[in-house]
C-alpha cells in the first residue's frame, strides 16, 4: 500500500503518523517544501522516499510529485496532509489520481464552507446556531433583529479564530460593514457555552475506533485580546456528545478519517437549541485537532492515536488498548505578560506530572503561546490548580 503524506514535517509530531504506518507495512511517501536535510531523523527513517517541491502552493509541482511516486511505486492508495490548509488540495489530488480513500473535490465545500456545514446540520436535525451569509447592511440588520446582539462574524472559509469578531451593538455592526472584507463572511447568533470538541478516528463504515473530548477556551478572545491559552483533554466522552458526534460524521458522509468536530456545551439555555449542559454544533474539521492535541489524547487515555490511525488505514480495525484515564492540560505563556511563578518553580511543583514543555514555533505564538506546559492530572480540581499555578 502506497500512502502519500503531504507536508509530513509540520507539525513536527506528525512524524509519528508516518512511523506507525511504516510499522504496519505501509509505503510512506512524503511531499514537502522543506529541504530533506532539515527533516528530523525519526521522520527520515519513516519515509520510503521524500520529494521536495519549491512550494506546496503550486499544484502543478505537487501533482508531478504524486505522478512520480505513482510511476515509481505503483497505484497510490492514500493521500493525506492532516492539515486544514491543504484539505482542498488533498481532495483535488485524490480526484485527479482516482483515489477513493478520502474526500473528493466535488464534496470539499461541505467541510470547508461554514455556510454549507450549517445546512447539513439543519438537514440532519442537529441543533446549531442560526446563521446568515453576509451580504449587505440591511440584511445584516434584519438578521440581528431576529437573533439579537451580540453576533459573531467570521470568514466562511477559515481556520481558528483569525479575522473573527464579536459585534455587540449597532456601532460595531456599522464599523464591520464600513470595512467589509472582500472574502465571504457569515454572521451567527451568539451562544453562551464552552467549546468542546468531539475527536474521533473513523473506520470505513463511519464508526469510531477511538473517541475523545477536549474543552477549549474562546480562541477568538485568545487572539484578539492577547490572552494566555489553556485547554484540556478529558478522561471520558459524555454519552450525549458521543451520540451527536456519530450523527454528525454520518450526516457529512465522512469515513476513514481523524476528525475534530466542535460543539458548544451550553452554560445558558437557549429556546430552540437546548438547556444548560446540552451540546450544540459549531463546525466540523475533517482532520486532527491542531498543535499537540493528538499527543494530549494519548496522555489522557494512555493510548496511541497515531497507531490507531495507522491500523485503520492498513486493517480498518485496531487492537490498541486504552489504559488509565486522566485530564491532560495545556497552559502556555506569552511575551509581554508578567507571571507570578518562574519556570523553575513550575517544574519543581509539577515536574512529576509534566509530559511536555517547550517553546512553540513563532507562527503559533498568537494562538498557542510562546512557551507551553502540558501536565497529566487525575482530577478536574488538580487541573484547575495547575492552570492557575502556571498562568497567575
Amino acid at each position: 500500500m502506497n500512502f502519500v503524506f503531504i507536508s509530513p514535517h509540520f507539525p513536527h509530531t506528525y512524524w509519528q503518523f508516518c512511523d506507525r504506518l511504516k510499522r504496519n507495512g505501509v509505503n510512506v511517501l512524503g511531499i514537502g517544501d522543506a529541504p530533506y536535510d532539515s527533516l528530523e531523523g525519526c521522520l527520515k527513517e519513516a519515509l520510503t522516499e521524500y520529494y521536495r517541491v519549491d512550494t506546496l502552493e503550486d499544484y502543478d509541482q505537487v501533482y508531478r510529485a504524486v505522478a512520480f511516486f505513482a510511476f515509481r511505486y505503483g497505484k497510490i492508495s492514500w493521500i493525506e496532509s492532516m492539515n486544514e490548509y491543504w484539505l482542498e488540495q488533498d481532495a483535488r489530488l485524490r480526484t485527479d489520481f482516482n483515489i477513493t480513500t478520502g474526500i473528493q473535490a466535488d464534496r470539499i465545500e461541505n467541510i470547508k464552507e461554514k455556510s454549507r456545514m450549517k445546512q447539513i446540520y439543519l438537514d440532519a436535525g442537529i441543533p446549531t446556531a442560526r446563521q446568515h451569509r453576509v451580504t449587505d447592511r440591511a440584511a445584516g440588520r434584519k438578521f440581528v433583529k431576529k437573533v439579537g446582539y451580540p453576533v459573531i462574524v467570521k470568514p466562511d472559509v477559515g481556520v481558528g479564530a483569525t479575522h473573527t469578531w464579536k459585534l455587540e451593538n449597532d456601532a460595531d455592526l456599522d464599523a464591520f460593514y464600513n470595512q467589509l472584507p472582500e472574502t465571504p463572511y457569515v454572521m451567527e447568533e451568539f451562544i453562551e457555552g464552552e467549546i468542546c470538541s468531539y475527536d474521533a478516528i473513523l473506520d470505513a463504515d463511519c464508526e469510531p475506533l477511538f473517541e475523545s473530548m477536549t474543552v477549549w477556551p474562546p480562541v477568538m478572545d485568545i487572539v484578539n485580546k492577547d490572552l494566555d491559552l489553556m485547554y484540556y483533554t478529558c478522561p471520558d466522552v459524555p454519552a450525549s456528545l458521543s451520540a451527536l458526534g456519530r450523527r454528525t460524521v454520518k450526516a457529512f458522509g465522512v469515513d476513514r478519517r481523524f476528525v475534530h468536530l466542535e460543539f458548544f456545551r451550553l452554560t445558558k439555555g437557549k429556546p430552540g437549541l437546548g438547556e444548560i449542559g446540552d451540546f450544540v454544533a459549531l463546525e466540523v474539521n475533517m482532520r486532527p485537532a491542531g498543535g499537540y492535541t493528538p499527543d494530549m489524547m494519548d496522555f489522557a487515555h494512555s493510548t496511541d492515536v497515531y497507531q490507531i490511525y495507522a491500523d485503520m488505514v492498513a486493517f480498518n480495525a485496531t487492537r490498541v488498548a486504552q489504559g488509565p484515564h486522566y485530564y491532560c492540560v495545556y497552559a502556555s505563556r506569552k511575551d509581554g505578560h508578567s507571571y507570578v511563578r518562574t519556570h523553575d518553580e513550575i517544574m519543581a511543583r509539577y515536574g512529576g506530572e509534566m509530559v511536555m514543555q517547550e517553546e512553540m514555533p513563532p507562527m503559533n505564538w498568537p494562538q498557542m503561546g510562546r512557551y507551553m506546559y502540558t501536565a497529566r492530572l487525575k482530577t478536574r480540581e488538580e487541573a484547575d490548580e495547575f492552570i492557575h499555578f502556571v498562568l497567575d
